[in-house]
């Protein structure tokens, strides 16, 4: 398949046979890097990576897929770009697209990260917006399908605020490749329903499926996959959080939890994650809530279900396919 000049915002422009390909092709590169093969084909050419928000996966597996592709990279943080403060969105990406051949934007709303790619003329990469994270659930896939070998008729349940990203972009992604994707947390938390029309439209086509409902015992059933995430996102208000534990601790991804999956599920998490207290703010809701952990229990995040960590590693795999794809002229 010819990528070549595409960009990546959301899997929604996206094919399931495109989805699928980089998929392959992020296998491949992964085989590859283990067998010390070398994939650096892109000596001499650059990517600029802007971060309104900070991040230790997505920022380290672009800078290591990059390195890895023979690319230069410039990291650009919130205080090193002015992106829309003394300079606008379409100026920058102007600028930008004359000297590097790809721009990755992690910030805020999905608008940015279009007005970018309009603009810039080279492949932009949406490493996270307020409403969409695709890189994220290509890795979330490519563990998927290492763990059962295929992807249709696998039933993921996703536990918690499915209203933003991850919510919305692991229903995209499900629904597109032919999975069962089930949404479970009060209904003030379910995905816009303007979206999930639009993934019953995939799901028809895929023989997959998207559902939403208040009941654990329901949702479980059959699960395949076990997902969470924070339940406070990147940006919010800190009062939020009370009112976060108090309504979504129900929905905690426990040992009892996991007990009602089917035998052989596994339990995924984007990361990072407050499995503990051991971080600035798991010990500061600790110490106002009498919490000992949040969205998913140590017992969980460390048992031999969870593949966080694998899926984590496979960031860095999935974005080197998708940076080599839309750079085009691979030597495999």
């Amino acid at each position: 398949m010819d990528f070549k000049g595409r960009s990546l915002l959301t899997l929604k422009d996206y094919t399931p046979d495109e989805i699928a390909y980089l998929l392959d092709l992020s296998a491949k590169l992964k085989d590859m890097k283990k067998k010390g093969v070398a994939t650096d084909w892109y000596h001499g050419k650059n990517i600029a990576l802007i971060f309104e928000k900070t991040s230790t996966r997505t920022r380290c597996a672009f800078e290591v897929a990059a390195h890895d592709l023979g690319l230069g990279s410039t990291y650009l943080d919130p205080s090193g770009s002015q992106i829309g403060k003394k300079e606008s969105i379409a100026d920058t990406a102007k600028v930008l697209g004359r000297m590097y051949e790809g721009i990755e934007y992690r910030g805020f709303g999905q608008e940015i990260v279009e007005e970018l790619a309009r603009h810039a003329g080279v492949p932009v990469w949406n490493g996270l917006t307020n409403e969409y994270h695709p890189t994220q659930v290509l890795a979330d896939l490519l563990t998927v399908r290492e763990n059962f070998g295929d992807l249709r008729g696998i039933k993921l349940v996703y536990l918690g605020d499915a209203r933003f990203n991850m919510g919305n972009s692991l229903m995209v992604g499900c629904t597109k490749m032919g999975m069962h994707f089930v949404a479970c947390a009060p209904k003030k938390y379910f995905p816009d329903a303007g979206l999930v029309s639009l993934c019953g439209e995939y799901a028809k086509a895929s023989g997959g499926s998207a559902s939403f409902t208040e009941s654990l015992d329901e949702a479980l059933v059959g699960a395949d996959v076990v997902y969470t995430d924070v339940w406070v996102s990147m940006g919010e208000p800190d009062h939020v959080w009370e009112e976060r534990i108090k309504e979504l601790t129900p929905y905690k991804v426990t040992g009892a939890a996991m007990a009602k999956a089917k035998p052989g599920a596994i339990f995924l998490h984007c990361l990072p994650s407050f499995h503990d207290l051991d971080t600035k703010i798991g010990a500061e809701m600790g110490q106002r809530f009498g919490v000992k952990d949040m969205e998913v229990t140590d017992e969980v995040f460390l048992s031999p279900a969870s593949k966080v960590f694998d899926e984590a590693e496979n960031r860095m795999h999935t974005i080197k396919a998708v940076i080599a794809a839309t750079l085009g002229d691979m030597k495999i």
